[in-house]
């Protein structure tokens, strides 16, 4: 399931700011697939010192995906000047009032008090960076995405198949954490009689847990995730409005429970 999607809302327009040093060229193309599920990238930026040459995968992919790179020399040995630009410019950016979000793509903590701040004036925040990325910045999006996820999104599967090489990050039946979260997640969303929408159970979770994707687990779409576990019922109801079907889910009823 969707979580981004907007009915009848203009998408929102989001500023794509990227340390080259702490992101990977070969994942840019499923990055702003990512990206565009969430809004427009009106703005699209990398930052680095492009006189070195390890940044020379980017100077590859730049020009075909219209990325603008913004040159930041380092002033002192051992010391790095991009987070600083980058932060100068998305402040710069949030003060013009012209973004509606933010797509910070870098693994590095440093980001964490920006994350915040964007977020104190009411814009969104994704994060994208890899499994190492610090738990305080994960935490200070709005939700955040594994780039491991990203570099394996060209693997074909069928619906509901678990990814082999994704998997290894974490397996969501021995993942108590997850499930604790899940569980509760269900709880502020049911009725009396246990059922939720599965809608508004993903949502509660996300604010939950920032960096949940069911994709971290080898799952295209939370739903899939949900079925593989086999502790829920499922029930498709009509909308209200005739437009189509909503799932609900609650825990397989125990016996002598109607």
């Amino acid at each position: 399931m969707d979580y981004s999607y907007q009915p009848q809302e203009r998408q929102r327009k989001l500023a794509v700011l990227i340390d080259a040093d702490n992101a990977q060229a070969s994942i840019i193309k499923n990055l702003l697939d990512e990206v565009a599920k969430y809004g427009i990238a009106s703005v699209k930026r990398i930052y680095g010192n492009w006189t070195t040459p390890q940044l020379q995968p980017w100077k590859d992919v730049l020009l075909s995906h219209s990325i603008v790179p913004i040159q930041q020399f380092n002033y002192s040995s051992g010391k790095n000047a991009t987070d600083s630009a980058m932060i100068i410019d998305a402040m710069d950016l949030l003060h013009a009032g012209n973004v509606d979000g933010f797509c910070i793509v870098s693994s590095d903590s440093d980001f964490t008090r920006l994350a915040s701040r964007i977020r104190e004036s009411g814009l969104i925040v994704y994060g994208f960076g890899e499994k190492r990325t610090p738990k305080p910045f994960v935490d200070a999006c709005d939700k955040f995405i594994y780039t491991e996820i990203l570099r394996a999104a060209d693997t074909p599967t069928t619906s509901g198949e678990a990814r082999p090489e994704i998997t290894g990050i974490s397996t969501v039946k021995n993942d108590p954490r997850f499930l604790r979260l899940l569980r509760s997640s269900i709880e502020d969303s049911s009725d009396d009689k246990g059922w939720a929408e599965l809608g508004l159970v993903g949502s509660n979770l996300q604010k939950k847990s920032p960096e949940f994707d069911a994709r971290n687990y080898g799952f295209r779409k939370f739903f899939d995730l949900i079925q593989s576990l086999g502790l829920f019922e499922v029930d498709e109801r009509q909308s209200k409005d005739q437009s189509g079907k909503i799932i609900y889910i609650r825990e397989k009823v125990k016996k002598g429970r109607k």
